[in-house]
């Protein structure tokens, strides 16, 4: 049994881990490499910034309950991360993308072997998020009062 909540807790700060690395990668490719995001990416970014203040506060205070808030953030971030995707990606969605804003949704800042992409990685950031998160909530800390 404490080794059961001892899993939780570690899958747990894990997933505040991985928010606050996609906040940092957000970051650093806005403010160091000088990439001015798109109005999807901003929209993802709404979505990911939050996690990093909600998780960590629970994690310090240990309120499972706050996974079922991350896990929606999550999945709402995570479906924007994927339709930014497919705007990149796919060719018939391709030009939904110049009517993003300023900088065009569809833009290719950074395409490591061919699919990696911006929106990818926070789709996947996203992604593992959710996971940890529903992995919380199902083993029943979640529900705890």
């Amino acid at each position: 049994m404490q080794a059961e909540k001892r899993s939780v807790e570690h899958v747990f700060f894990i997933a505040w881990v991985l928010s606050l690395t996609a906040t940092a990668g957000s970051l650093f490719f806005s403010e160091i490499m000088k990439f001015i995001p798109c109005e999807l990416c901003w929209f993802q970014r709404i979505f990911m910034y939050p996690l990093v203040v909600v998780l960590g506060m629970a994690v310090v205070k240990k309120d499972y309950r706050q996974s079922l808030y991350g896990f929606v953030l999550a999945v709402i971030g995570g479906c924007i991360s994927l339709y930014h995707y497919m705007v990149q990606k796919v060719p018939a969605l391709h030009d939904l993308g110049n009517a993003c804003g300023i900088i065009p949704c569809n833009t290719d800042y950074l395409n490591w072997f061919g699919f990696i992409t911006i929106p990818f990685l926070a789709l996947v950031a996203f992604i593992l998020i959710a996971a940890s998160l529903f992995y919380v909530w199902r083993s029943g800390k979640g529900n705890e009062a």
